[in-house]
């Protein structure tokens, strides 16, 4: 059966973020997310992003080098307390993007048909990139950008099988909860990264260089 979604799902298109302790990894990932969407369009256009852990830290800040490469990126740290994943956060989700192979197959086996919209941030990234991008649906049309994200997540499900990642490590990024802030740093550059091309997808508007 499939998830219920409330008649205001078809105005918005949700993108949540998830990793273990939602203090790290889906934090950085989903503010960066939403930084690259506003500079590219200067809104959020109809995107809604947002995370998890699959063990969160209710309640807890954002960990203070998670915090401080997002400054440096130029992305807003305000506001965040970690969540734990429910399955409300599934149900509401239109794409699911995890930091490694496990948090995907924790996601799935809650159901609420989330297998065909749950992938690695890494996997979703390598699929986009072999997507014929002028087939999917004008994002500055009424409502467009919503259409061409579902678009987009639909194509990546169709490809999943015939695209396989040259590793099982390929698809994941690593956790840096408790290492220094080169560390996080260097997995800052590895989400902004594995994020642009999603991007570019989502919004049809390419990334500058060094952003």
């Amino acid at each position: 059966m499939a998830a219920f979604r409330p008649p205001e799902a078809d105005q918005v298109f949700r993108i949540l973020h998830v990793s273990t302790g939602n203090v790290c990894r889906s934090p950085i990932t989903e503010r960066l997310t939403r930084l690259a969407v506003v500079e590219r369009l200067g809104s959020d256009a109809g995107l809604v992003v947002e995370s998890a852990g699959t063990w969160g830290h209710v309640g807890a800040p954002m960990e203070a080098h998670a915090a401080q490469v997002l400054g440096e990126f130029g992305a807003d740290t305000d506001g965040f307390t970690g969540r734990e994943l429910l399955d409300e956060h599934v149900i509401r989700a239109d794409l699911v993007l995890t930091a490694t192979r496990d948090h995907r197959a924790q996601v799935i086996s809650m159901g609420h048909s989330a297998g065909l919209r749950t992938f690695t941030l890494k996997e979703f990234t390598r699929l986009v990139r072999v997507i014929d991008m002028g087939k999917l649906p004008d994002a500055r049309e009424p409502g467009g950008l919503v259409i061409r994200a579902r678009a987009l997540s639909r194509a990546a499900a169709a490809l999943r099988g015939w695209l396989a990642a040259p590793t099982a490590e390929a698809d994941e990024v690593q956790d840096p909860y408790g290492a220094p802030i080169p560390y996080f740093r260097s997995v800052g550059e590895e989400i902004r990264a594995a994020l642009d091309p999603v991007v570019t997808a989502i919004t049809g508007v390419p990334g500058t260089p060094g952003e």
